[in-house]
């Protein structure tokens, strides 16, 4: 009986702690986290502000210009920080997000990444550690728009049938890092160089896409990262091998 009472105590509380979070909009990054010893270092910063955006929230730097309602009033925005456990072969980052008193409201798994390269470990272990966000189905806030009845009467639209092109399909050699940039990521070879520039939509992975040559879109299918282009009127369907 006292198991029962407990399971439905975590229950209930974690349903009004998801509700709680789902009061904001906002979060704010900062440029820097306390553990490392330079502003953004291996993209760590970008790629918070990156995933937390995936996740439906608006996020700004702690050093960026604000929206006059944030400005206003800094409590309707979350603040993210991230923590770091030092062990000897293990990265180890938690995720916290508190309000403006500095209560914890939420707090992640500890995400863990055992890749000897500093960038890639670091990396790795943000994005294990972000899943935890996925638990809590975050609803972004916004503001219905309500049309006149006269303006939203369906208008009769006959459907055009388009068949999909057919494409060349070749398979790119070695494996591409992601690295986080200004609105999406860079894809580098071991060399190190850039082999494509992937700049975000409003579609989850589906990105536009350019390297030297091309210019089309980059998009994930079944599990697997392609990029599709034009060339000499042809298309060609080129297959990925992506780390994030």
């Amino acid at each position: 009986m006292k198991r029962y009472v407990f399971i439905l105590f975590l229950f209930f509380s974690f349903s009004g702690f998801a509700q709680t979070i789902n009061n904001y909009k906002y979060v704010v990054v900062p440029e820097k986290f306390p553990f490392l010893k330079t502003a953004n270092l291996y993209g760590l910063n970008d790629l918070a502000k990156f995933l937390i955006e995936q996740k439906g929230f608006t996020p700004y730097f702690d050093n960026a210009e604000l929206p006059a309602d944030l400005a206003n009033n800094k409590c309707k925005a979350l603040n993210l920080e991230v923590i770091e456990r030092k062990t000897m072969f293990t990265t180890n980052l938690t995720l916290l997000l508190k309000d403006c008193q500095g209560n914890i409201l939420f707090k992640s798994k500890e995400g863990k990444s055992r890749e000897k390269e500093y960038k890639a470990s670091y990396n790795f272990a943000l994005r294990d550690a972000f899943t935890s966000l996925d638990s809590l189905n975050y609803v972004a806030m916004a503001t219905p728009t309500t049309l006149p009845v006269a303006q939203q009467t369906p208008v009769q639209q006959t459907p055009v049938a388009i068949a999909p092109a057919k494409a060349e399909v070749i398979v790119a050699e070695g494996t591409l890092y992601a690295q986080p940039i200004t609105n999406g990521f860079q894809l580098i070879n071991t060399a190190p160089k850039v082999v494509l520039t992937l700049l975000t939509t409003t579609v989850q992975d589906y990105f536009i896409a350019k390297n030297e040559t091309a210019h089309g879109i980059a998009f994930k299918r079944n599990g697997e990262w392609f990029f599709e282009y034009y060339q000499n009127n042809k298309l060609i369907t080129e297959k990925l091998l992506i780390k994030f």
